[in-house]
């Protein structure tokens, strides 16, 4: 598929579940969000007609996203019916990692290709902060095991925030460098939680502070891209494994090179992460008129905005969790 400026739109953000096991300071609050009823989700039948039709459109990168997609009763067997019907060449899923030690290695037969895990801090006091609950250690076991069983490249994904755990960039990658990870440092982003908590602004530090910050203790060489890479920018580290990546979607916006669409759990197409507006697609998904959505996919892909507009004081109001990330 391509868009009205020439982009090629060939991956796919799929959440399963807006439900999530945490409450992460930028991403849900705590009291205020009520999941969506079951019944408003998207069987796994309409979620398989959704993404073949999308890839006879062109889509060849799935990502599995929530909430917390391994809340998600069954999503082993959607993995595996995924796999089965449809033509992906790289399918993959991202969660915050404390059911990871459990799933892993189901996962990894049902046909999941690799895993992106949040990992915002190394200190278990501030991680359960951040998380409002997590376990550390839960998480990194989660982290282990994916790498046991071929999860693999595992990527660690840290939103930075300054004066939260901008204290920690050292160490975080330090840790990913020495274990063979990959970690990527996300600027915040005015979405949700973030901005309803007065997160964002205050705690927004960009990414270029960030490389600076590693560069004084690291010397980082450029590196070549892996399956996934996005929009990140590597690099590597003499004698050590693993990599550091740099994800700045405010102060070095990737708009014009954006090849994605999401597909919210109840059905909505979303173009953009920073738009509160999309497509439903629920109603043709449950009659089962795949050309209906084929339709409506081409048409929706065709009107993609230019950019995320954050620049001319946007903010996003749908929070982390329903966007898919």
């Amino acid at each position: 598929m391509i868009d009205a400026q020439g982009r090629s739109i060939h991956y796919l953000r799929l959440s399963v579940t807006d439900r999530c096991n945490l409450s992460c300071l930028y991403c849900r609050a705590e009291a205020r969000d009520k999941p969506l009823p079951r019944k408003d989700l998207l069987s796994f039948e309409e979620i398989v007609l959704a993404v073949r039709i999308a890839c006879e459109l062109g889509i060849d990168r799935v990502r599995i996203t929530g909430g917390e997609p391994l809340v998600r009763q069954g999503i082993c067997r959607l993995i595996r019916m995924l796999r089965e019907c449809c033509g992906i060449s790289d399918l993959s899923l991202s969660t915050n990692g404390l059911l990871l030690a459990d799933l892993a290695g189901e996962l990894r037969r049902a046909g999941l290709d690799r895993v992106n895990v949040s990992l915002d801090s190394l200190k278990p006091d501030r991680f359960r902060l951040i998380t409002r609950g997590g376990d550390l250690a839960r998480a990194l076991a989660g982290i282990e095991r994916a790498r046991e069983v071929g999860l693999t490249p595992v990527k660690l994904n840290t939103v930075v925030m300054k004066g939260v755990n901008d204290d920690e960039l050292t160490d975080l990658a330090l840790f990913a460098l020495e274990q063979g990870f990959t970690i990527r440092f996300i600027e915040l982003m005015p979405i949700g939680e973030a901005v309803a908590s007065g997160l964002w602004p205050t705690a927004y530090l960009g990414a270029t502070q960030v490389q600076n910050r590693l560069a004084a203790r690291f010397h980082l060489l450029p590196a070549g891209a892996t399956p996934g890479s996005g929009p990140a920018r590597y690099f590597r580290v003499e004698d050590l494994p693993g990599r550091i990546g740099f994800i700045a979607p405010l102060s070095a916006p990737f708009c014009a090179n954006c090849n994605r669409i999401r597909l919210t759990a109840s059905g909505e197409l979303r173009l953009c992460l920073a738009h509160d507006h999309g497509l439903s697609l629920r109603e043709p998904l449950r009659e089962g008129d795949g050309e209906r959505v084929k339709t409506l996919l081409l048409r929706a892909v065709g009107a993609k905005p230019s950019g995320h507009g954050w620049g001319e004081d946007q903010e996003t109001l749908t929070t982390m969790a329903d966007l898919g990330g």
